[in-house]
């Protein structure tokens, strides 16, 4: 389902940043503008101290691209920039070009719920180089948040180890379209249902809710509250039953759910806010089971994010459903990826291409030349290795990682080990050739790659390392070129 024409109007080709622009008009200027060129999206490290990150966005940014253009508002708007000398920022002749743009590159891109390493392009573009430059920016703003939130959402899936996961997360979020984004990422990533309805509808994902302590506050007794809310609503009773002495809670709401059994309903459960939740838990529970609840679920909230489920669940708590909202919406303890787009390669006017680097004293932040892919090995359904290749030189047969992606590893592939490429064709010379996918589909991939990945790198603190390193050959391409560097 489209999603940015719902929230937009279109087109939104000014959701850029304005050196985007200034740089796109340099190219044009110069003659630059239709030379070809090759662009890749990446991380250089995972996010909350993890051992894997989740590629996610893809969907939205496909949208965006599909539908790239500057109308004429865009237009008017921009040719009312000034530079710091006063006058017009831009030429008319090249707002004229902007207007007749529209979108011609080649996609390849990690499917959204891919698992993806530090170094590893999640998107390649190749095209026009004033189209790859204009299209840097959305492109980190759909990928870099929703991949961040994915990522934060598996973790908490992979804590709460099975039971449900409840989104709650849009009062906090960074405004609508941050909500609405976090909670398309946050079901990408595992949870199971949203408390945002604009999502809900406009993305068909299950949305839940009961009450607030509000709702209790209104009447002059709990009970009397619980009453009315079970009168009006019989089938969605959740009762919210630490407003006041949260064990008397649980007793009034075991009392308001043989009134409903007595009219042929039956309570869904509690949910409980605040207070030590393991200790809690498990006295509600005991408080439903003796009253004749065992099916009654109770539902946590109140600041969660992993670390705090998986310590709740080490000191045995009786949590059955999780509501994690501001933690997750707002990937609070991290609240951005880090993802940059760098230019790999770009087409000399003799027809061949020319590899580009970026240079720097932090390892990490030295780039990769060329057109990059990556090789992911598996063997007996764990993911065992990922290697990054140019696709020109190729990837040798046979060979492992050699070098400086996140491993130093030189050594041959397991001879039962079977490798698949990462990035897929998504656009073609600007039309559409992969697919959409479903947030469904891309649930299950989310479910599927977690499988064959090690436990170890799943661990939420101290992670194992997944073998991740560069081609040999692109290896000694990449130290030559630092080489020359030094030497200049």
């Amino acid at each position: 389902m489209k999603l940015l024409s719902q929230l937009y109007r279109q087109p939104l080709g000014l959701l850029t940043d304005l050196y985007q622009l200034t740089m796109a008009y340099g190219y044009w200027k110069l003659g630059l503008a239709r030379r070809e060129a090759v662009f890749h999206l990446i991380f250089r490290r995972h996010p909350f101290g993890g051992g894997f990150t989740l590629a996610c966005g893809l969907e939205v940014a496909a949208e965006f691209l599909e539908a790239l253009r500057f109308d004429e508002t865009d237009i008017e708007y921009l040719s009312g920039l000034a530079g710091s000398d006063g006058r017009p920022l831009f030429e008319q002749a090249f707002l004229d070009e902007l207007l007749r743009l529209r979108f011609s590159c080649d996609i390849d891109a990690m499917p959204e719920g891919t698992v993806a390493f530090p170094q590893e392009p999640l998107v390649r573009v190749q095209g026009p180089l004033i189209q790859g430059q204009i299209i840097e920016t959305p492109l980190l703003n759909l990928i870099n948040f929703q991949s961040l939130v994915a990522t934060k959402a598996a973790r908490v899936c992979l804590a709460a180890r099975g039971d449900p996961v409840l989104e709650f997360g849009l009062r906090r979020a960074q405004g609508i379209d941050g909500g609405v984004l976090a909670t398309r990422a946050a079901y990408a990533g595992g949870c199971d249902a949203t408390s945002n309805v604009l999502a809900g509808r406009l993305l068909g994902i299950p949305v839940r809710g009961t009450h607030a302590h509000s709702w209790v506050m209104c009447f002059e007794e709990e009970i009397e509250a619980f009453r009315a809310y079970a009168r009006a609503l019989p089938g969605n009773c959740i009762f919210l039953v630490d407003t006041y002495e949260t064990i008397e809670g649980v007793r009034r709401a075991a009392e308001v759910g043989r009134w409903l059994r007595e009219r042929g309903h039956e309570l869904v459960g509690i949910r409980l806010d605040s207070g030590d939740l393991a200790a809690l838990s498990v006295e509600a529970r005991r408080i439903l089971d003796d009253a004749g609840f065992p099916g009654a679920v109770i539902v946590a909230s109140s600041d969660l994010d992993e670390h705090a489920i998986e310590s709740l669940k080490a000191q045995g708590a009786r949590i059955s459903v999780w509501g994690v909202g501001t933690k997750l919406a707002t990937a609070y303890d991290e609240p951005a990826l880090g993802g940059v787009y760098k230019l790999g390669s770009i087409r000399g006017e003799d027809g061949r291409w020319r590899h580009r680097l970026k240079r720097s004293d932090h390892p990490l932040k030295v780039s990769n030349p060329g057109r990059l892919q990556v090789r992911r090995r598996e063997r007996r359904g764990v993911y065992i290795e990922d290697v990054i290749y140019d696709v020109d030189q190729g990837l040798e047969p046979g060979s492992g990682p050699a070098g400086a992606a996140g491993s130093s590893r030189r050594g041959d592939v397991p001879a039962d080990a079977r490798g698949s490429d990462l990035l897929v064709p998504v656009f073609r010379g600007g039309r559409r050739v992969l697919p959409p996918a479903s947030l469904e589909e891309i649930r299950r991939r989310v479910r599927s790659e977690l499988d064959r990945l090690d436990d170890g790198v799943k661990r939420l603190t101290q992670p194992a390392v997944y073998e991740v390193g560069i081609e040999k050959r692109l290896s000694e391409l990449k130290a030559r070129f630092l080489r020359e560097a030094g030497s200049s």
